[in-house]
């Protein structure tokens, strides 16, 4: 197996569960509004550092579709699909674009940032 080189994203990303892996920019957010057997999705116009699984045919609550699984470069991880082609018309915009399972993914702002809540004394509270 030869190395893997990983794609580093500047701006909000959302990364790998599993390994913290980059996988795409907040910016290239579709839809937030998709299903999968897991739970929520996202659909993704850009997706980088997957490697991709056999073509298959699978029928979908909209339809059938030909996709690929999509696995996390890093850690091997499934963490959605890409959608290769669209066999109704009006699911057409689907094609090449990446879903995300919400479960499999995170947001970089949510694992990088710690905002502290507790309270803490004023100058006000100084007397």
């Amino acid at each position: 197996m030869g190395r893997v080189y990983v794609v580093e994203l500047e701006g909000r990303a959302y990364k790998c569960k599993f390994c913290k892996t980059n996988l795409a920019l907040a910016e290239n957010v579709v839809s937030r509004g998709f299903h999968c057997r897991r739970g929520k999705a996202y659909l993704f116009s850009n997706v980088v550092n997957f490697t991709a699984g056999p073509v298959e045919e699978r029928m979908m609550l909209s339809g059938l579709h030909t996709v690929t699984d999509i696995y996390c470069v890093c850690c091997g991880q499934i963490v959605g699909w890409k959608y290769e082609t669209a066999h109704e018309q009006s699911q057409k915009y689907k094609e090449g674009k990446f879903v995300l399972e919400r479960g499999r993914i995170i947001d970089g702002l949510d694992s990088e940032f710690y905002i502290d809540t507790r309270p803490s004394s004023s100058d006000a509270e100084e007397a």
